[in-house]
């Protein structure tokens, strides 16, 4: 059975992708900081007769989010897709926001995304196989003053993926980001339709992988 790996499994994109994959076969493995809330999500996929599991991870803590990736990886062998999910999702311009929550801000937002990323993707490239599925956002593109570091971190994981995409895919892994051009909110339509439009960046051949869809689809 392979296994999705999710890191910010929150009530929104996160459960509804872990639920698509987890309907294609996979094992899933749900992460958070609250384990509460953590449960009753994998519940909802349990009820279903869907294989889940569960782990604790601080995505502001970098030993945390190694430690994630060694024990699913020594728990079930290999990751054979990596979600990574996470963000400081609170509002913050550059006149309000605190001086001491830039650098965790941006922990969350960019730096733990790089981690994941240079963590699973060890084992990925040896395998010659694997998928690194990262959240983008349209603030990437489009930056709102109110929402400064949310929107510095969707620039970095778009330039994340964007820049190891070429290098890893001719070794055999594809990383690759939906940009969530919409108000997403939880067990709603938009969720799922993102969850589905990840679904098909991974299921798309080799031959034909790219770096990014956006959510909703443009019009050319």
């Amino acid at each position: 059975m392979k296994t999705f790996l999710s890191i910010g499994s929150g009530p929104g994109i996160g459960i509804a992708t872990a639920a698509r994959f987890a309907s294609e076969g996979f094992r899933v493995v749900l992460t958070s900081r609250n384990p509460g809330q953590l449960a009753e999500r994998a519940k909802q996929l349990s009820d279903k007769g869907y294989t889940v599991s569960t782990k604790t991870v601080d995505a502001g803590n970098m030993d945390s989010v190694l430690q994630l990736v060694r024990e699913t990886e020594a728990e079930f062998g290999a990751i054979d897709v990596l979600h990574f999910n996470a963000a400081a999702m609170h509002s913050g311009s550059i006149e309000t926001q605190p001086v001491e929550t830039f650098v965790p801000d941006l922990t969350v937002n960019i730096g733990a995304a790089l981690v994941a990323t240079q963590a699973v993707s060890r084992g990925m490239l040896a395998r010659g196989s694997g998928a690194i599925l990262l959240t983008g956002g349209a603030l990437a593109t489009h930056p709102h003053p109110d929402y400064l570091l949310l929107g510095i971190g969707k620039a970095g994981i778009q330039n994340l993926t964007h820049a190891v995409f070429g290098s890893f895919k001719d070794r055999g892994v594809h990383v690759g980001s939906v940009t969530v051009a919409t108000f997403v909110s939880a067990d709603s339509p938009e969720a799922r339709g993102v969850a589905q439009a990840f679904w098909e960046l991974y299921a798309q051949p080799r031959e034909s992988w790219t770096p990014e869809l956006v959510y909703p689809a443009q019009s050319v």
